[in-house]
This record gives structure tokens, C-alpha cells and sequence, in this order.
């Protein structure tokens, strides 16, 4: 009898309570999602990866019950659904944690986690019942390993803890899927590491859950199988001893990738830019010492909050220094107190976040490329839309943008190539010096491919690359050197025979390279 009941326990752990078949989504021009199918197992880690474009949204969408399907079907524990509405996926346990986070910074975790839905006291005067609301939070958080209280501020904790929120907020419905979509693309590797422990910990839970993440070797470490889409179809699936980036990367674009780990076409040259015991808003106290060369790719690494951020923007003029500055480019000594001082001296800056800080979205491709630099094409005050076309033209062709054309909106284009744009603008002014802060977050491996590529050409032409970077396997990949920051002071410098995860974390916790 125990025999017959563990047999049963096994066949209902391994049935899947989720099904897709077939599942077809089609748009004006587009086939979205073509003949999808998929099976979600109780407690299992699905990585779901693809480049942009490939469909992941469009299906994250009909699981969500935002969007029906034209074709296909859904069936959940048995029962046949042709499409999820909002409310029927929550009911059904079906949970999202989203790349771009839905709390309010505002209130405190416990009211961010129930919000809509608090328990109340007062009868008709329908009080939140804080002392049973925190009564609710405080397990919900214990199991997703949070070291802060129902009370904490969600203003004052940091992006991997709000992912904490986010994913007790899912369990605070009962989920029974988990669906993470780039979840870990703003978190560098200590933070990272604590946000895949949990999602161990839910598949402990028998929780199961979908990771989407351009990261691929995090879907390595997690998933129990992968699924690859490509151009709207299942390209194939792995089990998980095949796991791995290349088989990955192979069924997403239907090719080896060859740009990473390009090495230099020649030796750096000259001190590009050298930075004197500059102090920023952020470690006031710590000056920072560093030197970038022509023809080099620094790396900059370092945890949330070591101030890598705050010295690209002391380094482009956007906020002062609190003392030291940049001493010498080309052998001059220099003041740079403003962003239009920086561009005068040939410093660039790619921000981290491109849409809020790097392009304007509703401007076509032709006017984000010329904005900066705009005197360069007036004549007699009046901007020449022949030569702002002619050197937009130019960069699209030269940077691969995709795009039907040079006055096609830049919000409607891929986070790959909005990135492209920012880059072709300031491209078109001959940059000395680029920083790049976060240069590939939330782009797909293709485009990534693209950009480091792109990176390689300019160091290899003269120009002096600072690349900003939380991704670890990016800044081994694709840095000359790696300078690793510690509380707003440059910890250590890495050379190409050092490079290790392991050398790169202990400089930036603060101890030393051996």
C-alpha cells in the first residue's frame, strides 16, 4: 500500500498541472507565436530564452490572460481553456515578477505586497489591520531569505531586495508558476547570487518557474530544461545535461557566436584620460585614482553601490566632483564642470538607462543622432535635413541598425538597437573617450554579440573604452584590463592572466588578489 501511495506521489509530481499546445498569436505583418507548445511541471525551473522578437513576450502575454491566442490551447489541471483572462491566470496561481518593478517606493513592503487586497478591521470604517497584515508578510519574506522587516521602506532597499518583494508578493497569491522575466539584468553578481538562491528555494517549495534571462549562463546554472524560441517557433528544447551557452546560443540565432574574447588588434597606446583622487556625491571621503588608454577596453566592475555609476557621471560633467578631477587628456590639464564641456574634450558617455537618459523615444532615428551636435548641421540657424539624413543614413548603415528607415521612431525599435543609436549620435563626433555604463542590459545575445564587437573596432581604431558592467561574464569576456571598485575607491586593476570570477569578487568586497 505505501508502494502504491509513493508511486502515485511520484506519477503526480512528475504530470504537469500546465499545458500549451499548439498556441498560435498573429499580428498585422507578424506571426508572433507559431504551433507553441509547452508542459509545466510542479517544481521544476524552466529557462526560456530567445533574442528580442522571438515571441517570449507575446507568450509571457497569453499566460497572463492579456492577450488570447488566434489558435491553440491551454489546459490547467486537466480542464481546457482556450484563452486566460487577467483574473483567471492570478486565480490559477500563474504569478509575474517583471523586469521593470511594480512597487511603490513610497509605502513599506508589507503594503506594497498586499496592496489591494490588506486585511481589514473597523467594520464599516474598513481600517488596515497593520498588526495582521505584518502577521501575513513576515513568513512570506522568511521564505524568500529577505534580511529586512514588513516595515522597511521600499525606498530604502536595494534592486535585488525589491525582486525579494516582488517574488513574495507571487507567493502571497499562492502561485504555483513563478514566471521571472530578466529578473537579474540590474543586479551585479552578489545580488544576483542571492535572488538565484531563491529560485532554488521555490523549486524546493515545489513552486515552478519560468526564468527569461539574456544571461545565459545563470539559465545554465538554474534550469531543469531550456526552451529556445526563434522567430515565433519552438527552435528546440534541452534537457538539462545539455545545458549549455553554445547549444543555447546555436538554436536562438541559428549560429556559433565568434566576437567575444576578440583579442586587441595592437598593444593601448597613451594615457587617454587620467583621473586624480576624484570624490563623488556618493563616497565623498574616497578619492579614486584610475587611467584609461587609447585603444583599450577598461573593465569596471564592482558591487551595487561601490560608486562606478556616480564616477561616470562625474567623469561626463553631469554632477561636480567633491575634489581631485580628471588631470590630463592628450597632456592637458582639464576642468570638466558640465556635460557640454565633456563632449568639447571628446568624453562620451552611453548611460545605464538609455530610454530615460541616452534617447528620446518619440524623435525619429535621423534627430536622436543629430540632437547633440546640432550646430554642425544649421545653416544660417536652420538645421539641413539633407545632412542630418546623409550622417544618420551613414551610422545606421555602418552600426547594422535595424529599422525600415532613418525616420522610423526610435521608441519602436529593439533595446539592441535603441542602444546602436545612442551610440551612432555620439559616433558621429569622433569620440577620444567612451564610457559605457551597462552597455548590454536587457539586450538579447545576438545584439550583445553585435555591441562588443562594435566596442572592439572602436578600441582597436584609437578610442579609449570605459565599459561599466555588473554582468561578470561580460567584463571577463570583453575587457583589456579590469578595475575593480570597493565603497567608491578602485580596489584593484586586473590584467588579461588575473581575469577570474573569483579575483574580481574578492577586490570588490575588499580584500586582496593573491
Amino acid at each position: 500500500m505505501n508502494q502504491q501511495s509513493d508511486a502515485l506521489v511520484s506519477m503526480e509530481a512528475t504530470t504537469p498541472f500546465l499545458s500549451l499546445s499548439g498556441i498560435g498569436k498573429t499580428y498585422p505583418g507578424v506571426v508572433a507565436l507559431d504551433n507553441f507548445s509547452m508542459d509545466v511541471n510542479p517544481g521544476e525551473v524552466i529557462g526560456l530564452v530567445g533574442e528580442n522578437g522571438a515571441g517570449k513576450s507575446t507568450l509571457m502575454k497569453i499566460l497572463g490572460g492579456v492577450v488570447k491566442p488566434d489558435r491553440g490551447a491551454i489546459r490547467l489541471d486537466g480542464a481546457e481553456h482556450e484563452a486566460f483572462t487577467v483574473e483567471s491566470s492570478i486565480a490559477s496561481g500563474i504569478a509575474f515578477v517583471h523586469q521593470e518593478l511594480n512597487l511603490f517606493d513610497n509605502l513599506d513592503v508589507a503594503a506594497n505586497i498586499f496592496l489591494g487586497r490588506e486585511p481589514l478591521r473597523g467594520g464599516l470604517m474598513k481600517l488596515v489591520d497593520r498588526d495582521r497584515l505584518r502577521t501575513m508578510v513576515a513568513p512570506l519574506l522568511k521564505r524568500v531569505g529577505a534580511n529586512f522587516s514588513p516595515d522597511t521602506p521600499v525606498s530604502s532597499l536595494s534592486l535585488a531586495q525589491q525582486q525579494m518583494v516582488e517574488i513574495a508578493k507571487a507567493l502571497s497569491i499562492n502561485a504555483r508558476l513563478v514566471i521571472l522575466d530578466e529578473p537579474t539584468s540590474s543586479l551585479p553578481l552578489a545580488e544576483t547570487e542571492k535572488l538565484l538562491t531563491v529560485i532554488s528555494s521555490l523549486r524546493a517549495d515545489g513552486i515552478s518557474v519560468i526564468f527569461i534571462s539574456h544571461r545565459l549562463h545563470e539559465v545554465e546554472r538554474v534550469a531543469d530544461r531550456v526552451l529556445v524560441l526563434r522567430d515565433g517557433t519552438l527552435a528546440g528544447t534541452l534537457p538539462k545535461d545539455s545545458i549549455d551557452h553554445d547549444r543555447m546560443v546555436k538554436l536562438m540565432i541559428g549560429r556559433a557566436l565568434t566576437a567575444r574574447d576578440a583579442e586587441p588588434a595592437r598593444p593601448p597606446g597613451d594615457v587617454a584620460l587620467k583621473v586624480s583622487a576624484i570624490r563623488t556625491a556618493a563616497h565623498p571621503t574616497r578619492p579614486v585614482d584610475l587611467d584609461i588608454r587609447y585603444g583599450e577596453i577598461l573593465g569596471l566592475a564592482g558591487l551595487v553601490g561601490a560608486g562606478r555609476t556616480e564616477l561616470a557621471r562625474v567623469l561626463f560633467g553631469i554632477d561636480r566632483s567633491y575634489g581631485g578631477g580628471i588631470t590630463t587628456l592628450d597632456g592637458r590639464d582639464i576642468k570638466i564642470t558640465s556635460a557640454r564641456e565633456a563632449v568639447a574634450n571628446g568624453i562620451f558617455l552611453v548611460p545605464e538607462d538609455r530610454k530615460l537618459s541616452g534617447i528620446l523615444l518619440d524623435l525619429p532615428i535621423s534627430q536622436n543622432i543629430s540632437l547633440p551636435n546640432l550646430p554642425a548641421f544649421a545653416r544660417r540657424f536652420m538645421v539641413s535635413t539633407g545632412q542630418e539624413n546623409a550622417v544618420a543614413e551613414t551610422q545606421r548603415r555602418q552600426l547594422s541598425i535595424k529599422a525600415p528607415s532613418i525616420s522610423t521612431r526610435t521608441g519602436t525599435l529593439s533595446g539592441g538597437n535603441q542602444q546602436k543609436v545612442v551610440l551612432a549620435k555620439w559616433l558621429s563626433m569622433r569620440p577620444k573617450v567612451l564610457i559605457f555604463d551597462e552597455p548590454t542590459r536587457g539586450i538579447d545575445i545576438g545584439a550583445k554579440n553585435e555591441i562588443y564587437s562594435l566596442m572592439r573596432k572602436l578600441a582597436d581604431a584609437g578610442v579609449a573604452i570605459l565599459m561599466i558592467s555588473s554582468d561578470m561574464e561580460e567584463v571577463i569576456g570583453v575587457s583589456d584590463r579590469i578595475a575593480v571598485m570597493h565603497e567608491g575607491q578602485i580596489a584593484g586593476i586586473l590584467d588579461k592572466d588575473q581575469f577570474s570570477q573569483e579575483n574580481v569578487l574578492l577586490l570588490a568586497v575588499g580584500k586582496t588578489v593573491h
